[in-house]
């Protein structure tokens, strides 16, 4: 199931979509829902590292220490 929505972009980002839309041949929306999962992924991920960064429980290892436990 899917769902209309409505939103405001601004002129050049509109003329950009247009353009990729026309070299593609897909319709903008396939292109808008696209970047829009890609955003929410790369959302989550930096909801992760941030938490993982103020764990303060959360062990340190120095990158010379990570090149030791990998031999390398």
């Amino acid at each position: 199931m899917s769902k209309v929505i409505s939103i405001r972009i601004p002129d050049k980002l509109v003329g950009q979509l247009d353009d990729i839309a026309r070299e593609t041949e897909r319709a903008k929306s396939f292109h808008i829902q696209k970047a829009l999962e890609s955003y929410i992924e790369q959302y989550a991920d930096l909801q992760i590292a941030l938490d993982r960064l103020n764990d303060t429980g959360d062990e340190i290892v120095s990158g010379n220490d990570l090149r030791k436990m990998l031999d390398l």
